[in-house]
């Protein structure tokens, strides 16, 4: 039976990211805050670095993601010393978090589950992700917290814990509130809601970044009056609670959204009357579950990465630069998701896909830049021939046209690599997209091996880093399949090229 505790707690994980077949997710810092919903205070707030049991698991990939080394998690405590508070923070209470349903969710019952200790139940849970693309629309692009910081220009998100749960919050706050308001005034604000997720923003600093450190932090409510208020008030009549701006967004806990989080024979109590909201959340879920693919940041991206994975061996559209009359090459806006539009490159009445041969890799493997759920974004560097640069470049100039005729604000980045004083020597950044199976991702990218004897499919089990970086490390040849994927995210845009199909020549 789930304790009954009126409070919304809201928190978040930073773990470290799997590298290997087989290896899990290592909590590397929780935060958390409790907070009153009656009145959005702040009772109690919680944060501490973990040390994990095995500190080779924390990758310098980990590190990119969130900042935090081996040497800062050395001397904090284990999560089993944790435990007790976690445990006492979270069970019975609504939780609350982005897309903590995927991710942070999963990640505290597992460290529970290493430990042989039973994990906390919730009694429902407001993943913000999944509610604000149902009730807040893709105002803000693809809606993860560091797009939704720059729309409401609450600065950069740090990937930390509780900075991310108190930006959070402050996104909720501003979501619910612009709700509001267009639900006062529907006729006015209604019709102009869909705000481009491209509008230009102001930008200020938060100002709350959360001092690095490996001990724990837990800071009591600012005054006893605030957890006498939240107590009182949770008992009084929830007829107000369909006009509550925050408590709008309660995703009550439904058998289809928390069975993975809550024992399907315990009985989880519903303060708030929030019964008008199950289909509305059920269908979320499945949107959800369609379109939140992390594997990248970016819808474009998405879309791509879905097609190639159904139909991975059809390459017979695919032309070669000098098969290309360049005349011929325009673009059009096609739908991407609804209330957004893409930039398409066409070639004569057909989406342009490209191979070229003998395209000489200049750079390895990257692994820079990573998704939402730590994933590792592949893309590496090749020499681009003259005559693949007049068809990227020819491409390029109509998709920037297009796209700022059609109200864009955000900068073009060139989908050519031009350095100063390399000018003669172009390059262009091919990029591998992956997918999720279940707790492993994999390549949608097929990979090819040639050498004298022959050519074979390289299989992987997973996304192996090391394995791909000697394949296409420097000074390789390769045979390049790749699509034109446009995009428009946090103010920056252009095309992007998604490898369908590759052809590594090696000598023996």
């Amino acid at each position: 039976m789930v304790e009954e505790r009126s409070e919304i707690v809201f928190f978040d994980v930073e773990t470290t990211i799997p590298t290997k077949p087989g290896q899990g997710f290592a909590i590397l810092e929780f935060g958390a805050i409790l907070v009153c919903p009656r009145k959005l205070v702040e009772l109690r707030n919680y944060s501490t670095l973990v040390k994990p049991a095995d500190l080779s698991h924390i990758s310098s990939l980990s590190v990119r993601c969130n900042g935090i080394t081996k040497e800062a998690v050395v001397a904090a405590p284990t999560f089993a010393d944790i435990a007790d508070v976690v445990y006492d923070l979270l069970h019975g209470r609504i939780w609350a978090g982005h897309n903590i349903l995927k991710f942070d969710c999963a990640r505290i019952r597992e460290a529970f589950a290493e430990i042989n200790r039973p994990s906390p139940e919730p009694k429902g849970a407001i993943d913000s992700l999944v509610l604000l693309r149902q009730k807040f629309g893709r105002r803000a692009g693809d809606m993860k917290m560091a797009s939704l910081a720059t729309y409401f220009g609450l600065g950069q998100q740090t990937h930390r814990s509780l900075d991310d749960v108190r930006m959070n919050l402050e996104v909720l706050k501003y979501c619910a509130t612009v709700l509001f308001l267009e639900s006062s005034l529907p006729d006015i604000f209604t019709e102009n809601s869909w705000v481009s997720p491209n509008a230009i923003m102001r930008s200020r600093r938060n100002g709350k970044s959360l001092p690095e450190n490996t001990g724990q932090n837990e800071s009591p409510p600012s005054s006893s009056i605030n957890a006498v208020i939240c107590s009182a008030e949770s008992s009084t009549t929830t007829s107000s609670t369909k006009n509550h701006p925050i408590l709008s967004l309660m995703m009550p806990p439904t058998e289809d959204i928390v069975s993975s989080l809550i024992d399907s024979n315990s009985v989880a109590v519903d303060p708030f009357n929030m019964s008008t909201l199950c289909d509305e959340m059920e269908n979320a879920q499945q949107d959800e579950d369609t379109i939140e693919e992390e594997k990248s940041s970016l819808a474009s991206e998405e879309s791509a990465t879905s097609v190639a994975h159904e139909n991975p061996h059809s390459f017979d559209n695919f032309l070669e630069p000098e098969d290309i009359s360049v005349p011929s090459i325009s673009a059009t806006l096609v739908r991407s998701y609804p209330g957004h539009r893409k930039v398409q490159i066409v070639h004569q009445g057909s989406e342009l896909q490209l191979r070229c041969k003998y395209l000489k890799i200049r750079f390895g493997i990257s692994t820079k830049f990573v998704d939402n759920a730590g994933r590792p974004k592949l893309n590496f560097v090749v020499d681009l021939p003259p005559s693949l640069r007049v068809v990227l470049e020819k491409a390029d100039t109509i998709a920037k046209k297009l796209s700022n005729d059609s109200g864009s604000s955000s900068d073009w980045h060139p989908v050519v690599n031009k350095k100063p004083g390399f000018y003669n020597y172009p390059t262009i950044r091919l990029h591998i997209p992956t997918i999720v199976d279940g707790e492993t991702s994999k390549l949608v990218t097929e990979i090819f091996e040639k050498d004298d004897t022959g050519t074979r499919k390289v299989v992987f089990s997973g996304v192996d880093v090391v394995e791909l970086d000697s394949l296409l490390s420097p000074g390789n040849l390769v045979d390049a399949s790749f699509s034109l994927d446009s995009y428009d995210y946090q103010q920056n845009a252009g095309i992007r090229l998604l490898a369908k199909k590759l052809i590594v020549h090696r000598s023996r």
